[in-house]
């Protein structure tokens, strides 16, 4: 497993870049699975695990979705309800988080429903592949884009301009299982908020919490432990944290 580069810590020896604390928040059916195999639907969570989404944007600086997450959904990665606004104000946060786009391809839709509510900065994360002509389109809707990386992005350089640029020390990704892959195989993710629900979909074709290209061998496996879980009703709140 690749070692992740270190955010900031008092340790005069650090390594560089400085990064953000990157965790991810996602929702899963009994057999794994985020949404049916055709997408139509993405939602089966509970209310409390709504509220459990809002909650852990409340503590971030800013929050972080892939393009398709973003189209298919309609998001707008709002902080929520008036109660999470203050309760970031009264954490000393800035009042709205940061929203981060990812899309390696740089296929955004400029129309997409991010794009009509300007409560905070939007930023674009690409990379080489995408053409000139989607990227100026973006920069017409969007705050900065950073292009990083041949053929994918670049996360650890895109996180270290998250970083020095934009002041994120806190990361929030929602996925999908695309995005959430490639933090994993760059391994930088340093927990996971997974919600078990009590429903089951099936399919081969349905997304995973972590789809794309993986691990080819078991002993590169990204590797977890258990740091809590908590059983609300029917649905079990977990939080797995890096193994060292």
């Amino acid at each position: 497993m690749r070692s992740r580069p270190q955010r900031e810590t008092p340790n005069p020896k650090r390594e560089t870049p400085l990064l953000p604390f990157v965790f991810v928040n996602m929702a899963m059916t009994a057999d794994g699975k985020i949404a049916t195999a055709n997408r139509a639907v993405a939602t089966f969570s509970s209310p409390r695990d709504h509220d459990h989404l809002y909650e852990l944007r409340a503590t971030a600086d800013a929050v972080m979705s892939g393009a398709r997450t973003v189209d298919l959904n309609n998001y707008t990665l709002s902080v929520g309800a008036d109660r999470y606004r203050k309760l970031r104000l009264r954490r000393g946060l800035a009042e709205y988080a940061l929203r981060v786009i990812v899309s390696g391809s740089g296929s955004v839709r400029p129309d997409a429903e991010i794009f009509r509510h300007r409560f905070s900065s939007i930023l674009v994360l690409t990379s080489e592949r995408a053409p000139a002509a989607a990227l100026k389109k973006l920069r017409t809707v969007v705050d900065a884009v950073r292009v990083t990386g041949k053929d994918e992005v670049d996360f650890t350089d895109a996180l270290a301009w998250l970083r020095k640029e934009w002041k994120v020390q806190r990361l929030l990704c929602e996925g999908g299982g695309e995005l959430n892959d490639a933090l994993f195989r760059a391994g930088l993710v340093d927990e996971l908020h997974l919600t078990l629900c009590p429903r089951l979909i099936g399919g081969r074709n349905a997304p995973t919490i972590a789809d794309g290209v993986g691990f080819a061998h078991l002993s590169d496996a990204f590797q977890l432990r258990l740091a809590s879980t908590k059983r609300i009703g029917d649905e079990l709140f977990c939080v797995f944290q890096r193994s060292a």
